[in-house]
């Protein structure tokens, strides 16, 4: 098969086969990847027909195949799993209501069940439930609370496959005025409650400056809005930080910065998210999300700007095209996504680009290129979506949000949303999203009882250009996955391939804020910190994120989950890891694997297969 056709990593072929290439009824792969694309571009440039007859399509249809064989784009996993087949759902995030009801809770769970067989990964809102011990009129009983709700939801998730191919993944917000919060921030402190969800914490300014401050803080019940009970602001950023510090979760969500970009208000204001944070949607929303693969836009040593808006033009009309062709799995989702037709376009292999231009991760100039390569895109898609809407009509719900104050027509209420990319950038055979590099080199378990081993070909190509790619070198590079572990490697070398727990806190806000700046939706990243973190630098981390204008922030000190029954493994980076071949654990560092939010990630080293 030749490169052009063929844009996938060395490590793709197992994740192609097992998950999105198109399988017999034995379970067979019956197609090749390149098959693959031809069968996604052919179904999305149908989206094409109404305004262009077949000859638009068959024009989209081999621009699209162009763009995905290239190497330049990929849609989101539900596209390439289920685009021009049976299925035909092809949305990756979805928010469902969930009202103080048993009715609304209940219909909420099935909806739910529904949209993971289908491929797709749903976010909640639990801030509208009355809280445990709360008064039922209807049957003089007591409600169990927001958390007890939740593990319905985490056990109907545990017992739906998403269409075999892909497990349920959840993200339950709570306000921080809720009279459970100090349950829920509880939550995941002890392993094994609410495995497929990833949580959050919905804050208000309001509350940031009282935490600050040392001031009360009301927690209201949201049936009468009386106030239950009045606590300290500051004690309450407490308990979310030793979590935090503890499990790597709840992470913050910023309410009034989500809320400041939510281009519709008046449909209602933004609660909840996808699963990895990264995308606010109204309740019943979908978005349909897509990434560039940055490497592939690197001439010599400079980034090639027309290139990428270019593939950023074609990249938003190919997912408007998803929304026209996609099958939504619920009448409510196909109303509420038409009326704003969301899409979400973003960026991976960010670290690749950066290494390959000798740019430290968390240099002054790589957060600059960062920031305006995504200013570009967000420009570039921009113009798409408004020569769309010229073409094709805005958005219905145009007329009355704020895009209409500075444009004439806009076919989409948003265009870019930076995901985390992790089985997409690892088909590509690049870094994942904007993240730094977690290891040079480790075996990542991305698939139930399959490993894949993985290397930084940047760093080994390095290594030789240096006559240092040694077997001893090697050997310390696998034992801990750092460039410090080289010897005679150039310390400013081993800057430009520095690893997420080798990044400050500073850096990493630094990076997402760039990105931040010119991202409609959310920019899923993570703040990497060492074993021996603090909570004061897990506090400094949120309070950081809230006053830079974050959507959003999450926070992963390594080793901070499944610590109580490792006690005797060392931590990495310390000692070579001892080798693990036990079905369930990391084959890296021998911590439990757990999926957690609906990705499978190693509870000690943090090694990842995020969708």
């Amino acid at each position: 098969m030749s490169e052009r056709t063929f844009p996938f990593g060395p490590g793709a072929l197992p994740v192609l086969q097992r998950r999105y290439l198109a399988r017999d009824a034995d379970g067979r792969a019956v197609e090749t990847p390149e098959q693959m694309l031809a069968r996604v571009a052919g179904a999305v440039a149908l989206g094409e027909e109404p305004w262009g007859g077949s000859e638009a399509v068959r024009s989209m249809e081999r621009a699209f195949l162009r763009l995905m064989s290239d190497g330049l784009f990929l849609p989101n996993s539900p596209t390439l799993m289920n685009a021009g087949r049976e299925l035909g759902q092809l949305s990756a995030c979805f928010v469902i209501p969930v009202e103080d009801s048993l009715e609304s809770i209940f219909d909420a769970v099935k909806q739910t069940a529904i949209i993971h067989k289908s491929g797709g990964g749903t976010g909640f809102s639990f801030s509208h439930l009355r809280p445990a011990g709360d008064v039922v009129a209807s049957t003089q009983g007591v409600s169990s609370g927001p958390v007890s709700f939740m593990q319905v939801f985490d056990m109907a998730t545990e017992a739906v496959k998403q269409g075999g191919t892909r497990r349920g993944a959840n993200m339950g917000l709570l306000s921080i005025s809720h009279p459970d919060i100090e349950a829920f921030i509880a939550a995941k402190r002890r392993p094994g409650r609410l495995e497929n969800f990833n949580i959050s914490v919905m804050v208000s300014d309001a509350f940031m400056a009282a935490a600050m401050a040392g001031e009360p803080w009301d927690l209201v019940n949201p049936r009468d809005g009386s106030v239950m009970r009045t606590v300290s602001a500051a004690r309450l950023l407490d308990e979310i930080v030793e979590a935090a510090h503890l499990s790597g979760e709840p992470g913050l969500a910023f309410y009034e910065a989500i809320n400041q970009a939510n281009p519709t208000p008046r449909l209602g204001p933004l609660e909840a998210t996808n699963p990895c944070g990264e995308q606010p949607l109204l309740p019943y929303e979908s978005c349909n999300l897509g990434s560039l693969v940055l490497p592939r836009f690197l001439r010599g040593d400079e980034v090639d700007f027309a290139a990428l808006e270019e593939a950023a033009i074609l990249g938003v009309r190919f997912l408007d095209d998803v929304i026209n062709i996609t099958r939504h799995p619920l009448p409510q989702v196909a109303q509420a996504s038409g009326l704003t037709r969301k899409v979400g376009l973003g960026v991976m292999g960010l670290a690749d680009l950066l290494a390959e231009m000798g740019l430290a991760y968390a240099s002054p100039q790589a957060v600059a290129l960062g920031g305006e390569i995504m200013a570009r895109i967000q420009a570039a898609a921009r113009r798409a979506s408004a020569d769309l809407g010229r073409e094709r009509g805005s958005f219905p719900a145009f007329g009355a949000g704020k895009l209409s104050q500075d444009w004439p027509q806009m076919r989409n209420a948003t265009v870019t949303t930076v995901a985390p990319t992790g089985t997409l950038s690892l088909l590509m055979g690049c870094s994942s999203g904007i993240e730094p590099y977690f290891a040079l080199a480790y075996t990542r378990r991305v698939l139930e009882e399959q490993d894949l081993v993985e290397y930084s070909p940047l760093f080994l190509a390095r290594l030789a250009e240096l006559g240092l790619d040694t077997p001893a070198n090697r050997q310390a590079l696998a034992a801990t996955g750092t460039a410090g572990a080289v010897e005679g490697l150039p310390p400013e070398v081993a800057e430009v391939f520095a690893t997420a727990h080798e990044i400050s806190p500073d850096g990493h806000l630094a990076m997402q804020a760039a990105f931040q700046a010119s991202t409609d939706n959310g920019v899923s990243k993570t703040v990497n910190l060492p074993a021996e973190a603090g909570p004061d630098q897990v506090r400094r981390v949120f309070t950081q994120a809230h006053a830079l204008g974050l959507k959003g922030v999450t926070v992963f000190r390594s080793g901070c989950r499944g610590r109580q029954v490792l006690e005797l493994l060392p931590l990495p980076g310390r000692e070579a890891p001892p080798v693990v071949h036990r079905s369930g654990h990391c084959p890296r560092c021998g911590g439990l694997l757990k999926t957690d939010g609906g990705c499978l990630a190693c509870s000690f080293c943090g090694a990842s297969g995020c969708e």
